[in-house]
């Protein structure tokens, strides 16, 4: 093997270990929600470094490849494309964390469970793993056939999150002492909703660097779909 291709194994090495602490720390966010676990929530607020840590050493890794070995055309698209990669993954190692501290806060400590499965919560974590998951299975195998199936999810993601919103308004409007609870599921909601976001753009990495195709903008959700602002 070249010492190019085990530079560039080492990083796809890390970038697959970054992915499957990813994918535990979203999966520990599922069960401290549904659970109200706040020694597990501390614990996924508490392994957010990690995932800190991954992407500064990959974005590290990344850019001293390109400049010691100056690679051209599918080299060139794939370190471009990790080094995206890894800062997207770190956006929902950040989102997931944002979920923990939602627990660990004890806003809704006394919710109804039934809104809780109204909102349809934990089918979103569910889908949002398999994007995550399916999208690992896409790089690791260079196939980009999964992705439309994977996009399709992100659109199922969204009709869930514009559901809640409608959702929220019900019981609020019954039960207006929740309010600030009310906002907080919202967040959470919202939260999983830019996740999914997240996996699209993983997809859409995968495919620039595979097929050397670009899909950024294309089909982009328009302004008036995000009813909560970007800033999250």
């Amino acid at each position: 093997m070249k010492h190019t291709e085990q530079e560039m194994q080492s990083i796809r090495d890390e970038v697959n270990q970054m992915w499957k602490l990813v994918l535990s720390q979203l999966g520990k966010a599922k069960q401290s929600f549904l659970n109200n676990d706040m020694e597990l929530a501390r614990e996924i607020a508490s392994r957010e470094k990690r995932v800190n840590t991954f992407e500064l050493k990959i974005e590290n890794d990344c850019e001293n490849f390109i400049a010691l070995y100056s690679p051209v055309a599918v080299d060139l698209r794939l370190a471009l494309s990790l080094i995206k990669i890894c800062i997207t993954l770190e956006r929902i190692g950040d989102f997931s964390a944002g979920i923990a501290r939602h627990v660990i806060d004890d806003a809704c400590d006394r919710v109804d469970k039934k809104v809780v499965e109204e909102l349809q919560i934990e089918k979103m974590f569910d889908i949002l793993a398999g994007m995550l998951s399916d999208s690992f299975v896409a790089l690791e195998s260079e196939n980009t056939r999964i992705s439309g199936k994977i996009l399709a999810k992100d659109a199922e993601v969204d009709e869930i999150y514009h559901n809640a919103v409608d959702v929220l308004s019900n019981w609020l409007a019954g039960n207006p002492a929740h309010i600030r609870c009310g906002l907080k599921l919202l967040l959470v909601v919202r939260k999983l909703e830019r996740i999914g976001d997240h996996c699209r753009n993983i997809v859409e990495e995968i495919v620039f660097y595979v097929d050397a195709k670009v899909l950024k903008h294309n089909g982009q959700k328009s302004g008036e779909e995000h009813l909560v602002g970007d800033y999250d």
